[in-house]
């Protein structure tokens, strides 16, 4: 039995989504003392922070203005994802709503340079695309101007440094987007097109240089299997390679405009790999580099510069650290403070701002895990992290190991990565042993590997896990007849997938805002969602017959272990109709269900109360059944 309850493990907090102000001493962060992420803010490390926003919904971002103290936030209501942007006045505390329409969806685009606008996407005209806005500061949401109308899922990556151009990225699926330039001044405004290409290719991370002529960003065009760093001048369209991940994706770039430094970072086996330099200003391709930072954890992101970009903060966290905010310095400096106090600060050196807590937990306790690599069907090398509880004596013998949970990530074009999980610790300190697969389709691992299981190949991925348990049922710390299939998003989907196309290997299975049938949740996601949801799954015109033959609906007759599904009531991407129908077919085959539904919730848990209520539940149906 575990040490601490699941409230006590739900109570590990995380602080994150950093932004300097425009003094650079005041940091603004996100987190989740309350319950749910909340606005919070600090004058200078590990100083008494704090609380700026009281809602029982969750913030999703906040972004300072570069001349003003106020910053922008975006809350949505119950989980519906039609998040609302609204002003934080930092001075008096004064909070307004500037976009007040609550029936669409807006998508922060940035402040301009000088504080005076802000641009978001939005698909208030029609929710099945996304227009271009601009809005004064001091404009309500009746005032925002129409730039231009798009037709697809257009997104934001920023102002131009002069102002007078947007950075418009138009996205066709996971694997393909292209980048365009919005001119504001123009009389007709049209998006120039920066990346003409054929086929899928990935236009990521874009960030303006400093001269406004070119654009950083990562990609995969040309031959490449994994993503690089690429400078784009916009008038010739030459595409440079800046960087290559040496086999592994450049994921990102943020970079500053005024001074061209940045921080790339590269996914190395699921970990982060940071480099920190500044671009020359005559070579746009070539660059100096500092000290590397001097981090926690195994996995950082969430750059954000100070205003002279002498110093950045960024999130760090790994499997035994809970998600915290440093500052990196990347010159050395002397510190501020008396003549007694101060001190050199070295190039690289991080400093803790944030003290979230524990909950009391000793750090010690928590467990760290194994990367392995699980041979598949077809001999493909499938990797995954396997996290075995403490006291665990890894030898042979019948009936002495311990029970698994093999947890599934959703997307399908994601990543299960060695952060911080207080759900997974519970469960570690329960005696469960924990395995996350990527699986065929994950991201992380080139283009190629993302690929395996696009259509008609998406039961390949589901063949990956059935690998995988075989994998378990030989290691001499797991029991065999002690496998569980979680899931949540796609995840879901693998669950009940798994426990369909191999229903002898499974203890139990929990379906967490699952796909059942891709018909209907194609035919019931949100209209902004479909045409990309398509683009991986198959289509309702083209692929119909297909996506019901795999359906896990379709096959619930075979499905033998005990199910628990649970779902947000508002679910705007997976409608709460996928659980309320796998439920009922699968209680109709004579399968244990347990069904949980959340009426002020979407796509997942964000309310403590409500998370506390779920994990409860799964550790109470994971004790009656395996």
């Amino acid at each position: 039995m575990s040490s601490y309850d699941i409230e006590r493990y739900l109570n590990v907090r995380s602080a994150y989504g950093a932004s300097f102000g425009p003094d650079g001493e005041r940091l603004s962060f996100l987190m989740d003392t309350t319950g749910t992420a909340q606005v919070w803010t600090l004058e200078s490390a590990r100083a008494w922070p704090e609380q700026r926003t009281f809602y029982d919904e969750r913030v999703t971002f906040a972004s300072w203005s570069p001349e003003r103290p106020e910053l922008i936030f975006g809350m949505d209501e119950g989980g519906n994802e039609r998040a609302q942007l609204f002003r934080l006045d930092a001075e008096t505390g004064v909070i307004e709503n500037v976009t007040t329409m609550p029936t669409a969806k807006h998508r922060w685009g940035g402040w301009s340079h000088g504080g005076e606008r802000f641009a978001f996407t939005s698909n208030r005209r029609d929710e099945s695309v996304f227009d271009v806005y601009v809005q004064g500061r001091d404009e309500t949401g009746d005032d925002a101007r129409l730039v231009y109308e798009g037709d697809g899922w257009l997104s934001l990556s920023g102002w131009s440094p002069d102002d007078s151009r947007l950075l418009v990225s138009q996205a066709y699926s996971n694997f393909d987007q292209d980048l365009y330039v919005l001119d504001l001044a123009a009389d007709e405004r049209e998006l120039e097109h920066l990346t003409p290409h054929e086929g899928d290719v990935r236009y990521q991370s874009a960030s303006w240089a400093p001269d406004g002529t070119g654009i950083y960003l990562v990609t995969d065009d040309g031959e490449a299997d994994t993503l690089y760093l690429a400078y784009l001048d916009i008038e010739s369209g030459e595409l440079e390679t800046v960087a290559d991940g040496d086999g592994w994706n450049v994921d990102g770039i943020a970079l500053d405009d005024e001074t061209g430094r940045f921080v790339y970072s590269r996914n190395v086996e699921g970990y982060t790999d940071l480099t920190v330099g500044e671009f020359d200003p005559d070579d746009p391709t070539s660059f100096e580099t500092f000290a590397e930072p001097d981090l926690p954890g195994g996995i950082s992101g969430g750059v954000s510069f100070d205003p002279d970009a002498e110093r950045f903060a960024l999130s760090t966290t790994g499997e035994t650290i809970n998600t915290n905010v440093f500052v990196v310095d990347i010159e050395e400096r002397r510190s501020s403070g008396s003549a007694t106090q101060s001190h050199d600060i070295e190039a690289g050196e991080a400093e803790q701002w944030t003290s979230a807590p524990t909950a009391g937990i000793p750090p010690e306790s928590f467990e760290d895990s194994e990367l392995v690599a699980v041979e598949s069907f077809d001999g493909l090398e499938v990797p995954g992290f396997l996290t075995l509880p403490d006291g665990t004596d890894a030898v042979e013998g019948d009936g002495d190991g311990v029970p698994v949970i093999v947890d599934i990530h959703g997307g399908p074009e994601s990543q299960r990565r060695p952060s911080f999980s207080s759900v997974k610790q519970y469960f570690l300190d329960r005696g469960y042993a924990y395995f996350e697969p990527n699986v065929r389709g994950s991201s992380g691992y080139g283009s190629d590997y993302a690929s395996l299981d696009d259509v008609e190949k998406r039961m390949d991925s589901v063949a990956d896990i059935d690998a995988c348990v075989d994998w378990l049922q030989d290691h001499p710390a797991i029991d065999p007849d002690r496998i569980v299939a979680k899931g949540g998003s796609y995840g879901g989907f693998m669950v009940l997938a798994a426990l369909t196309e191999y229903p002898d290997r499974w203890a139990a299975g929990i379906d967490v805002v699952g796909i059942a049938n891709f018909v209907t949740f194609l035919e019931n996601t949100g209209d902004w969602r479909r045409e990309l949801r398509e683009a991986e799954y198959g289509s309702l015109a083209d692929d119909r017959e297909f996506l019901e033959d795999i359906s896990p609906i379709n096959n619930v007759e075979n499905i033998e272990a005990p199910l628990f599904v649970l779902h947000g009531e508002n679910d705007p991407r997976v409608p709460v109709g996928e659980a309320e129908q796998i439920a009922e077919k699968a209680a109709e085959q004579g399968v244990p269900v347990r069904k949980l539904i959340f009426e002020d919730e979407g796509h997942g848990f964000s309310k403590l109360e409500n998370r506390i209520e779920a994990y409860s539940e799964i550790a109470d149906f994971l004790d009656e059944h395996v």
